[in-house]
């Protein structure tokens, strides 16, 4: 059916513009406190959810170039010697049971990262949202680093003991750290792969994260696509 005058077509055709115009310009100050706190909740499980599995799986550690753990600096630096007396293999053994402990931790990290997700407030969303490609991520560090930490070393412990050269790294080790040449966290085997995990794990949500707020629609998430879609 045709529209009986030209001014009223007009009007149809200015209010159909304006409200393309409205849809285009949807930005984060149109989105619901719980549109923003739903978004930011289901980026935050999926970026954990993601980074937890990569890592806990075979070797996911150790393939990982971004993540893999390498012997403290010192240690690293006295490989050539090492080689030479016929150490070699126990320590290229000692790495690879460094990048599996981590790899047997990281799974207890999701339970935690989950509880941290719930604990957001409303009010925190939006600001985290603005805050910078990792601000997600640093939410995360912020909340479970401490408790993780705790989590993680018993176990990081009891793989590495298993290793013989674990004994006298702590050894040495803690002798170097009182010189202050190392941090204390590297003065123990299990404190440093707790460490590097932990760093493993944020660096890995970080990833998903800045790939999320990149490619908010790619995530599959619609929630996810309309909150971070807002911010680009």
């Amino acid at each position: 059916m045709s529209l009986p005058s030209s001014p009223l077509r007009r009007l149809v055709a200015s209010s159909l513009i304006l409200a393309s115009c409205s849809a285009f310009a949807f930005s984060l100050s149109d989105l619901s406190n719980q549109d923003a706190s739903a978004g930011l909740k289901a980026a935050l499980e999926k970026g954990a959810s993601t980074a937890v599995a990569n890592l806990g799986r075979p070797n996911g550690f150790l393939n990982n170039d971004k993540v893999k753990i390498h012997l403290p600096g010192a240690l690293e630096q006295a490989m050539p010697i090492l080689r030479m007396t016929g150490m070699g293999g126990q320590v290229d053994g000692l790495v690879a049971d460094m990048n599996h402990a981590a790899e047997a931790a990281v799974p207890l990290a999701k339970p935690l990262l989950i509880n941290a997700v719930k604990s957001m407030s409303v009010s925190d969303a939006k600001n985290i949202l603005t805050g910078g490609d990792t601000s997600v991520t640093d939410f995360f560090r912020q909340k479970t680093s401490g408790e993780l930490a705790v989590k993680f070393l018993p176990l990081v412990k009891q793989i590495t003991d298993r290793n013989g050269l674990s004994g006298r790294y702590n050894a040495v080790m803690g002798q170097v750290a009182k010189s202050g040449l190392v941090s204390a966290d590297q003065s123990t085997v299990e404190g440093y792969v707790t460490q590097r995990a932990l760093d493993g794990l944020f660096l890995m949500i970080g990833e998903e994260e800045k790939a999320i707020r990149k490619d908010p629609v790619g995530s599959g998430s619609a929630i996810i696509g309309k909150v971070f879609g807002a911010i680009r």
